[in-house]
C-alpha cells in the first residue's frame, strides 16, 4: 500500500496548497507517482458526466490535478462538503460519524498502487469534526503523517503548534512556517527553529511572505465588491497585490503610486485628477466610489492602458474593508501563482526526513 501524507494547518488560507504543489512536483520529478485529494471539500463541484451524478471534487483539487498532469484517477473524491446546507443536514441528523465513506476512502489508498496519496485536510485542527474528519481524526483513522502548515505570527503561533502537537502526537512528521517577514528570516532561522525542535516541532521549512501568492484578480474584486465593470472586462485576471487610497492632492498622490506596484486605487467618482495620475502608474484597476459617473475621457484612457474601471456603490471605507480581507484569503488558481510557489517552496524547504519516513526516494536537484 503507498503510504498517505495529511497536509494540514491551523487556520484557514495558510498555504497548504501552495506547500502540495511544491511537495508534489518533487516527488513527481523523482518519478514518484502521487494522487491527491481533500476528504472534506470546501469548494465543491461534482463531475462530468452527467453534471451533478460524477465524484465529489474539490475546486483545489481540480486546479493541483490540471497544474502537475495528473490523471482523473489520480485525484481522489472528496467525501463531504462544507457547504452550509450540508453542514446543515448533517447538524440536524445528529450524526458525528463519518460512514462508509471514510471506509471507501482507505480502500481507495490501499488499491492505488505505489507512490505517495497526498490528502489536503480541513482548515483548522476542530473544522470538520461535525464529519468526523478532522485532522487529527484523520490522522489517527488513516494512521498517517500530517505536514503542518503554519502562517507564522510570532508567539500567537507557538502555542497553535503547541495545540496541533498535543493533539497529533507522533504523527506530525513536521511543519512549514509560512508568510515570515522577510527581515525576520535569519531570527527565525537561527532562534526560533531550533526553539522549536526542542519542543518536539520539527521545523522543514520558512517560507517567506509573498505579495503575489497573497494577490487577488480584479474579477474577485469585482465579484466581493459587486461592482460594475466599465471597461476593459477581458483583463479581470489581472493580480492585485497592494492597495492604495485616493484621497490626497494630486502631486502628492503621484509620488506615492509611483513607489507602489500592481495597485487597486480607491477614490471617488469625482476626482479625475488623482484617476488619471493612477492610470500612468502601476495600476492593476481603478475602483470608483460614490455618486456621479467618470468622465468619458478617463473610460477612454483606461481602455487604452487596459485597465479595468469599477464602479462600487460602497463607500470609500467600506470598499477598502472588503479589499484588504480579500488579501491572504483567496485560493491559489493562477497559473503564475503556481509556478511561484512551487520554487518557493523548492528554495526554503527540505522534505529529506520527511521523504525518509514516508519510504520515498529523495528527489533530485
Amino acid at each position: 500500500m503507498a503510504p498517505t501524507l495529511l497536509i494540514g494547518s491551523c487556520q484557514p488560507f495558510s498555504g497548504k496548497s501552495a506547500v502540495v504543489l511544491g511537495l508534489a512536483r518533487q516527488l513527481l520529478r523523482a518519478g514518484t507517482p502521487v494522487r491527491f485529494g481533500k476528504p472534506l471539500a470546501s469548494a465543491p463541484e461534482h463531475g462530468d458526466p452527467p453534471r451533478g451524478d460524477g465524484p465529489l471534487l474539490d475546486a483545489d483539487v481540480r486546479f493541483v490535478g490540471a497544474t502537475l498532469g495528473l490523471a482523473d484517477d489520480q485525484l481522489l473524491p472528496s467525501l463531504q462538503s462544507l457547504e452550509p446546507s450540508a453542514v446543515r443536514r448533517r447538524l440536524l441528523a445528529g450524526e458525528l460519524d463519518p460512514g462508509e465513506g471514510l471506509a471507501s476512502l482507505g480502500a481507495l489508498l490501499e488499491a492505488g498502487g505505489p507512490g505517495l496519496n497526498l490528502l489536503e485536510a480541513p482548515g483548522s485542527l476542530v473544522e470538520g469534526l461535525l464529519y468526523g474528519l478532522s485532522l487529527p481524526q484523520l490522522a489517527h483513522d488513516l494512521d498517517a503523517p500530517v505536514l503542518l502548515v503554519e502562517l507564522w505570527s510570532d508567539g500567537l503561533s507557538v502555542d497553535a503548534l503547541l495545540a496541533a502537537r498535543a493533539a497529533l502526537g507522533e504523527r506530525l512528521a513536521g511543519v512549514v512556517l509560512n508568510g515570515v517577514d522577510p527581515d525576520q528570516l535569519g531570527d527565525l532561522r537561527q532562534e526560533i527553529v531550533p526553539a522549536l525542535e526542542r519542543l518536539d516541532i520539527p521545523v522543514l521549512g520558512v517560507m517567506p511572505r509573498s505579495p503575489l501568492l497573497r494577490s487577488v484578480t480584479v474579477e474577485e474584486l469585482a465579484r466581493r465588491l459587486q461592482a460594475e465593470v466599465l471597461c476593459s472586462h477581458d483583463r479581470l485576471d489581472l493580480l492585485v497585490e497592494t492597495l492604495s487610497i485616493g484621497a490626497m492632492n494630486v502631486n502628492s498622490a503621484m509620488e506615492f503610486f509611483r513607489r507602489r506596484r500592481n495597485m487597486a486605487v480607491v477614490t471617488g467618482a469625482d476626482r479625475t485628477d488623482i484617476q488619471l495620475a493612477a492610470l500612468e502608474a502601476s495600476t492593476q484597476c481603478l475602483i470608483l466610489t460614490g455618486v456621479g459617473e467618470p468622465l468619458p475621457q478617463l473610460v477612454t484612457r483606461a481602455e487604452e492602458l487596459d485597465v479595468p474601471l469599477l464602479k462600487v456603490e460602497h463607500d470609500t471605507l467600506t470598499t477598502v474593508e472588503v479589499i484588504e480581507q480579500a488579501f491572504g484569503h483567496v485560493r491559489l488558481h493562477e497559473a503564475v501563482k503556481a509556478t511561484y510557489a512551487v520554487r518557493l517552496v523548492e528554495e526554503h524547504c527540505d522534505f529529506a526526513s520527511l521523504f525518509q519516513r514516508l519510504a520515498l526516494p529523495q528527489p533530485v536537484a
